[in-house]
């Protein structure tokens, strides 16, 4: 029993261990062979794609102005925006440019993908593309443009950058950092190395086919659409492409409250979904598939706070015991995952403001910790992030 007992411990140890090693890991690989795909792509090209614009928003309208806005202000001609006004009053709320289309859902949806398929059942024609933009987001006048690089080359999903719309406050600059670690790795790095990014959530675009065989059979509720459409298109050995002038402005959260709300429906989403890795992992193997393999560990892997909590924890428990040398592996991979860190920031354009709130991350980190224990009641907490800015 003792024997299966550290066994069971040691098991565990390597598996939350990998997760500090794994950047460093996949940056190696990447900095060896660098997989990126020629790219062709004429901004001349006519017709241009023709995109459904989709902007969601629930409860809040007071962002929506400025969103569609930045929207219409585009290098780009051919697309309608449909803003889908879940549970909202708009009353107030016009929009004088024809390729606004303001659509206000009878009943409530509560649910992403919900008013995503609202607007797409709504729509004016059959666009060949639809990207999903947040209430609370501004667009680059070269979005669509950047989207159409990789259409051009035969990807059907691209995931854009989210850039920091507010660094006023230290929770938002902390973040800001968090994103921009995300992005390296879980982006630039994924995708270089010849599988797929991460879904983000908004800044996003797909074809309209595959976003609609993906998730119109489904009706998903509550956080985490964005995980099961990753997976939908993954398991079909699709590759999500990463494209870092796709820029969208997204609001970072800026106090505590909206943290342990925001972070308590993602750590559910995680623990909702988690087991898509599992899957996910063994389809690689089986097919010889590097690109749903390595995907696969990534949705694996816990939130970071979690398994650096444990990391510290494992660390003490391991010098408590006795065993050194085990605690001193700890310490070390620690430190790579700080150094992988660090190097996420300086290979990215990092805003001064950033570095100097690192020095709060144990503030950031306890908040989180606040928001795993709410995590089991996130969804009635709140549906959706309230926005400030």
């Amino acid at each position: 029993m003792i024997e299966i007992f550290i066994m069971i411990w040691i098991i565990f140890q390597v598996i939350i261990g990998f997760n500090l090693v794994f950047p460093l890991l996949l940056f190696s690989f990447y900095s060896i062979i660098k997989k990126h795909t020629p790219l062709k792509h004429s901004l001349d090209s006519t017709p241009q794609r023709d995109y459904a614009i989709i902007v969601t928003a629930y409860e809040q309208t007071h962002t929506l102005p400025q969103v569609v806005k930045s929207i219409l202000q585009l290098n780009y001609n051919n697309y309608i925006i449909y803003i889908v006004a879940d549970k909202c009053d708009i009353s107030g709320l016009t929009f004088d440019d024809e390729r606004a289309v303001l659509l206000r859902p009878e009943e409530t949806l509560a649910s992403n993908t919900r008013s995503h398929f609202y607007a797409i059942n709504h729509f004016l024609r059959p666009h060949t593309c639809l990207t999903i933009i947040d209430s609370d987001n501004l667009v680059d006048s070269e979005y669509l443009n950047q989207l159409n690089i990789y259409f051009d080359n035969g990807f059907e999903a691209v995931q854009g950058i989210r850039e920091a719309k507010n660094l006023d406050t230290t929770f938002a600059c902390l973040d800001g950092a968090r994103d921009i670690y995300y992005h390296f790795y879980d982006g630039k790095i994924l995708f270089g190395v010849g599988s797929s990014a991460t879904l983000a959530g908004s800044g996003m675009a797909f074809t309209t086919t595959l976003y609609r065989e993906c998730l119109e059979h489904l009706d998903i509720t509550g956080a985490g659409f964005d995980k099961v459409l990753q997976s939908a298109i993954v398991s079909r050995d699709k590759r999500i492409a990463f494209n870092i002038n796709a820029i969208v402005y997204d609001e970072k959260t800026s106090k505590s409250d909206q943290l342990v709300n925001q972070r308590s429906r993602w750590i559910n989403t995680w623990f909702k979904y988690f087991v898509y890795g599992f899957k996910m992992v063994g389809n690689g193997i089986t097919k010889f598939s590097w690109n749903q393999f390595i995907f696969g560990l990534v949705l694996l892997r816990p939130p970071l706070f979690m398994f650096l909590i444990l990391s510290v924890i494992f660390t003490f428990v391991n010098v408590i015991l006795g065993q050194f040398l085990v605690s001193l592996i700890w310490l070390i991979g620690l430190l790579m995952f700080v150094g992988g860190f660090a190097l996420a920031l300086a290979k990215s354009n990092t805003d001064k403001r950033i570095y100097t709130s690192l020095v709060n991350i144990p503030k950031f980190m306890f908040y989180q910790f606040v928001s795993l224990l709410n995590v089991r009641k996130a969804n009635k907490r709140s549906v959706a992030t309230k926005h400030y800015h």
